[in-house]
């Protein structure tokens, strides 16, 4: 929950300008341009357009994530038939993690899909697509449910978890890697603060070179599903490619690639030092 937060407050800005260059590509002509325009659209605040949905996306996909990654840490350990308390490779670290990320997508994508519609919401009207925004959180989730119902925040599931399984494979892949790196023969919990960040923003860094087209397609689902009946993941894929070409699925990679290094390394470095904290108090009883 600590690590979450601590990557929503460091990354938010940056993951405004995602959203919003990934849906209107042709709005925006870089992230300085996005940036410039948001601000004087809709001031500082617009920075900061879906951080409640975002601050519970991520305090629960990071709960979950990490607490299902020391579950999968055991169901590898079992698969390769290695000692409970053995300390695993980089590449088995990758696989638990991958694994782990599966269900933390079941709490992430109905906030993901209210974080992203209020980021573009400003667009959307501008557009045209939708007449009425919607301004707040609660007015979003209420949009939601009328129109769809409950199931309405599942929009966009299969292309999340397209995202995040191989995605995550990739983030604790590159995180233990690094760590490795850093460690030198060390233990890895020696490391201090900045080897730690420098790890965290390169893991998360892997992560979305990886999937990043994935990720675009998802946002196009989740948003423009507001004006009515959205096309599936291939479907939006296709289109996408056919209408405005290949790069059009890398908008927004640059405030992307900028959040990554600094919101993951302040993920892992908030998750490292409270858990260490934490396993201090459960030792001392």
């Amino acid at each position: 929950a600590l690590g979450g937060t601590a990557c929503v407050v460091t990354g938010q800005p940056f993951d405004t300008a995602k959203v919003k260059m990934q849906t209107f590509p042709e709005m925006y002509k870089g992230i300085v341009d996005c940036f410039v325009k948001t601000y004087k659209q809709v001031g500082f605040r617009g920075f900061y357009k879906g951080t409640s949905p975002a601050l519970v996306a991520n305090i629960a996909e990071n709960s979950v994530l990490f607490m299902c990654y020391g579950f999968c840490q055991q169901i590898v350990r079992r698969i390769v038939g290695v000692d409970r308390k053995a300390k695993l490779s980089d590449l088995q670290n990758a696989a638990a993690g991958s694994f782990a990320s599966a269900f933390a997508t079941l709490v992430l994508c109905p906030t993901e899909l209210v974080k992203c519609r209020l980021q573009a919401m400003h667009e959307m009207q501008l557009s045209g697509k939708i007449i009425q925004g919607h301004n707040t959180v609660w007015s979003v989730v209420k949009g939601v449910i009328q129109k769809d119902g409950p199931l309405g925040f599942y929009r966009g599931l299969s292309s999340t978890l397209l995202r995040e399984v191989p995605g995550y494979f990739f983030f604790f892949g590159g995180y233990e890697l690094s760590r490795t790196f850093f460690a030198s023969g060390r233990s890895k919990d020696e490391l201090g603060p900045i080897p730690l960040l420098l790890s965290g923003g390169f893991g998360g860094s892997c992560l979305w070179i990886a999937v990043y087209p994935v990720d675009c397609v998802k946002s196009r689902i989740q948003v423009l599903s507001m004006a009515g009946k959205q096309a599936g993941f291939m479907g939006t894929f296709v289109t996408v490619v056919r209408t405005e070409g290949v790069l059009a699925l890398y908008s927004g990679l640059k405030p992307t690639m900028i959040r990554a290094f600094l919101a993951n390394g302040a993920l892992f470095l908030a998750y490292e030092y409270s858990r260490k904290l934490m396993m201090k108090q459960v030792d001392s009883y």
